[in-house]
């Protein structure tokens, strides 16, 4: 095939135009994905250096601490710590005012979430030794640390 009929062969394909979104070149992947600001700047420290793991597991050991300070709960970690703080039928930690059944739902739903992430993400990462993180995958999780404190944010938990 000569140079020709490449172009020939790229001109017959259909241009169908992408508009990107325009970002400055000089943002920070966390301004990018709004991760929250609330977040110790460990975490950012660690993502810039490469350690993907250790910034998600920086980031969700302060979630940890934060339900801890908030709910008054002392001598419980982790998911059992999450189910306790955010149970639906005796929360520590009241998202919304319980009064409707999504105000309900939306409890036990976020009661699972904040367990599951202490499960998922923090839980592996504290104790592997060697886990295969990359930049997408810990923003990701960033992501999801960064909407559970906003939800803390938003319940006026966190002044």
């Amino acid at each position: 095939m000569n140079l020709d009929d490449l172009e020939l062969l790229a001109r017959s394909y259909p241009v169908v135009a992408i508009e990107a979104e325009e970002r400055p070149a000089d943002l920070h992947p966390f301004e990018v994905r709004n991760i929250h600001p609330d977040l110790p700047a460990k975490v950012r420290r660690q993502y810039d250096d490469g350690y993907f793991a250790d910034a998600a597991l920086t980031a969700f050991k302060f979630i940890e601490h934060e339900v801890k300070r908030l709910s008054g709960l002392r001598r419980i970690f982790g998911n059992a710590l999450m189910m306790k703080a955010f149970d639906e039928n005796d929360p520590k930690l009241r998202l919304n005012s319980g009064d409707t059944d999504s105000d309900r739902d939306e409890q036990f739903g976020y009661r699972y979430i904040f367990a599951g992430a202490q499960s998922g993400i923090r839980n592996p990462r504290g104790h592997e030794v060697d886990l295969p993180d990359d930049p997408d995958m810990c923003l990701d999780h960033l992501s999801v640390a960064s909407v559970l404190l906003r939800k803390l944010d938003a319940a006026g938990l966190r002044t």
